[in-house]
């Protein structure tokens, strides 16, 4: 049996930063989660126009570090297992050695910003580290993100060697294709929107997403992968109804799988449906009712596209992916 190993990650972005603890088996990557938190910071606060990070920013920032070094400590994580990747704003700012310098003396690691293909690798990881090597769930693996400006595609295999996990990342690309910007897109009409939309802005949309498709294709092999690791809140959304769940259950529906004729079903519900008939089911989140008919089309035209027949639904992301390789034994 292999001895697990205790780590912790730290995901500092634009508007919140984001702490996971867990003890990882370094085999199989299976994260036992024992602390997960978001706080709001804003670091980036201003940055665009200034060029320079905020007082107030950092402020905010380095207390929600302070913070977040005394879980670490009492969670007995060795700094060697500490990682803090953070975004471009703060490798941008004219001030960023006061924010670098600052993490450090907290939380004795020094924030990282990473390249674009790594931050791919590391979403890749934290979705699909954990089917590796599982029965059932074939590589490669397709980790499909729909976010609500842009969707990412990442293709690629995960071994499990005797040293754990390791990643091979064969492609990936982000396409403007969110369920905000689809939505705003296609079915507001003089700020207005359609409720419900027609079959022309429907199809509209349709035409849209699998132009988005075409490019994603270029550089991504989207009918070569074996299992299709679907992630974020249209995703989650769509599986909880699939699911039939009297409210959100984050247990029910991390790895649950969706057939594709389930998926259309949904979401050809969610696309006839009023603003009202969409509110009133139990696991919507407020803030989705009105994109959550394009982010569920994103899904279905993608799984036809790639020939999934269905999808594995994943509460991890990024953060997990950042734990996975804090806790890699050397």
């Amino acid at each position: 049996m292999t001895d697990q190993v205790r780590g912790a990650a730290i995901d500092c972005g634009t508007n919140s930063i984001r702490l996971l603890i867990g003890d990882v088996d370094p085999a199989s990557g299976r994260i036992t989660d024992l602390e997960r938190r978001m706080e709001i910071v804003r670091l980036g606060q201003g940055v665009d126009r200034t060029g320079r990070l905020a007082p107030e920013a950092l402020e905010r920032t380095l207390a929600a570090c302070t913070e977040y070094a005394a879980t670490v400590r009492a969670h007995g994580v060795p700094t060697d297992r500490i990682r803090f990747v953070a975004t471009s704003a703060s490798r941008d700012a004219e001030n960023r050695d006061v924010f670098v310098d600052g993490v450090r003396e907290v939380l004795g690691v020094p924030p990282e910003v990473i390249t674009g293909e790594e931050e791919a690798t590391l979403s890749f990881v934290g979705a699909a580290g954990e089917l590796a090597g599982r029965p059932g769930f074939t590589p490669p693996y397709l980790v499909l993100d729909i976010g609500g400006g842009s969707t990412e595609f990442v293709l690629g295999d995960i071994d499990v060697p005797a040293a754990g996990l390791r990643a091979d990342v064969r492609a990936s690309r982000s396409v403007d294709m969110g369920c905000v910007r689809l939505t705003e897109r296609h079915l507001l009409r003089d700020g207005q929107l359609a409720d419900p939309p027609s079959a022309e802005l429907i199809a509209a949309m349709t035409a849209d997403i699998d132009a988005g498709l075409d490019l994603a294709a270029e550089r991504v092999p989207l009918t070569e992968t074996h299992t299709l690791v679907g992630l974020a809140g249209s995703v989650t959304t769509v599986a909880a109804i699939a699911l039939d769940l009297p409210g959100y259950d984050s247990d029910a529906i991390h790895h649950s799988r969706l057939p594709v004729e389930r998926v259309r079903e949904i979401t050809e519900r969610l696309l006839t449906a009023t603003h009202a008939e969409r509110a009133a089911i139990p696991v919507m989140h407020p803030g989705r009712v009105d994109v959550i008919g394009a982010g569920a089309l994103v899904l279905l035209r993608a799984m036809e596209r790639t020939g999934a027949a269905e999808v594995v639904v994943s509460e991890h992301d990024i953060l997990d992916g950042i734990l996975l390789s804090a806790a890699r034994t050397s």
